[in-house]
């Protein structure tokens, strides 16, 4: 089995392999309190052991509840925000046909909740008010303001549709074990539950029935997923695999010399939320008491022709991490045209997936020319097996590297600031002296 690898070549143009092994005893003791459990927010590091600690009755479980939902339902629309949607929605546009995002006998899978939009929010209710739909709800307290809406009028919709207890069925939530206003809804309307275990934060909750319900449904191998997911975290831990290791000591090696804004990039289209999970993943971890790489991301070859010439000449603040895919699924050839009008004959036989590579590597080359230093990730194909190891590899990396910035890659105290404010605003009750005080400073 071919294995993920980091490339590391790229970056030596502004910073030296003796710079990037310098970090790596920090490395290895961030790894260390990641095995042992010895770091800051170490009761979030239920993530470390997920892929081989989850018992094959779960997830033959989640399968079962998936099957049943399709039986039910032509679309399931799966409410969560941050984490509780991020993931599933990478995993299930990798895998799908870009015009439908499932495959076999899976069914569409729509989201809902990681937004407070009006507009949004009422199109998704035309669109399912001929449909046959269910929902998967994902929230561990259920007073999360924007799922908690969406799951307010999208229950009262189902509800009319098929009446309440048809509607019962074709719930699900994923929630607390004990506590908690959706726990307490689930068990007095017998909702099929899923748990959110405490130990588990959202952002690394892709791996738990947050993300594997959703994924399920669309119809994508859950199983293949997670054993991905394992192998790479054994190979991690037991030493055996350092990319994890070698990606967050370089990251963080280019950080210290003042490359302050990490871009991903991919050349895959399939890939543009995977790349949406990655900045939550790496944004909500990093960016504290000042500190952190900003995390940016671009869709090449199309973000060539508008963010291009700024990574290509503009402040030298910046480096990429290119997600390179070796093998494409379907195979495509240009044709030869007789007249050669636009003049394409010169490509004429070869594969899209051809040129794309070489449109990658003319691009990497270019930039590091250009002083944008390259660290490149090269995965074997686009399958539920190499988007479960990669999941995992960007997971154990951020651990590593938040312990290496000296931070909690664990908590995220700065998300509640907005959320305190849209409170007072709203003059929600227990936020009184907030609601005065924000008055003022608005006076």
């Amino acid at each position: 089995m071919e294995k993920i690898q980091v490339v590391t070549k790229g970056v030596l143009n502004c910073v030296s392999n003796a710079e990037i092994e310098a970090l790596r005893p920090e490395g290895v003791s961030a790894l260390s309190k990641l095995v042992d459990g010895t770091g800051a927010g170490n009761d979030f590091l239920g993530w470390v052991k997920l892929p081989t600690e989850t018992p094959a009755a779960l997830l033959n479980d989640i399968n079962a509840t998936a099957a049943q939902l399709r039986e039910l339902c032509d679309v399931v629309v799966a409410i969560g925000i941050g984490g509780s949607y991020l993931g599933a929605k990478a995993v299930i546009e990798a895998l799908g046909n870009s015009f439908a995002a499932y495959k076999n006998d899976g069914i569409k899978v729509l989201f809902a909740g990681q937004n407070i939009g009006e507009d949004y929010t009422a199109e998704l209710q035309e669109y399912l008010a001929d449909k046959k739909f269910g929902i998967i709800v994902i929230s561990k307290s259920g007073t999360t303001t924007e799922p908690a809406i969406a799951f307010r009028i999208l229950k009262e919709q189902l509800e009319k549709q098929v009446g309440h207890e048809e509607a019962k069925r074709r719930i699900v939530a994923i929630t607390d074990e004990k506590r908690g206003a959706l726990r307490s809804l689930a068990n007095t309307e017998g909702y099929k539950t899923f748990v959110i275990a405490d130990n588990v934060g959202g952002r690394f909750s892709v791996l738990s029935p947050v993300g594997l319900l959703p994924i399920a449904v669309a119809g994508y191998d859950i199983k293949e997923l997670m054993k991905g997911a394992a192998d790479m975290q054994k190979a991690t831990l037991d030493g055996q695999c350092d990319a994890a290791l070698t990606y967050a000591l370089t990251r963080n090696a280019l950080y210290r010399a003042g490359k302050k804004i990490e871009i991903l990039v991919n050349y895959n289209p399939k890939l543009h939320f995977f790349a949406e999970w990655w900045k939550q993943l790496y944004g909500e971890s990093e960016g504290k008491e000042n500190k952190g790489i900003f995390p940016a991301a671009v869709d090449n070859t199309t973000d060539l022709h508008s963010m291009g010439q700024w990574i290509q000449e503009g402040e030298r603040s910046i480096f990429e991490t290119v997600i390179s895919v070796a093998k494409s699924d379907r195979e495509l050839r240009i044709p030869f045209d007789e007249a050669n009008l636009d003049g394409l004959n010169y490509i004429a036989g070869k594969r899209i997936d051809e040129v794309n590579k070489m449109a990658e590597l003319g691009t990497r080359i270019a930039h590091i020319d250009g002083g944008v230093p390259n660290l490149l990730i090269e995965l074997p194909a686009l399958s539920e097996y190499y988007l479960g190891s990669l999941i995992y590899f960007f997971e154990a990396a951020c651990g590593i590297s938040g312990y290496i910035l000296d931070v909690n890659p664990f908590n995220q105290p700065g998300v509640e600031a907005y959320k305190r404010n849209m409170f007072a605003l709203l003059e929600k009750p227990g936020y009184e002296k907030e609601t005065e005080a924000i008055r003022a400073k608005l006076s």
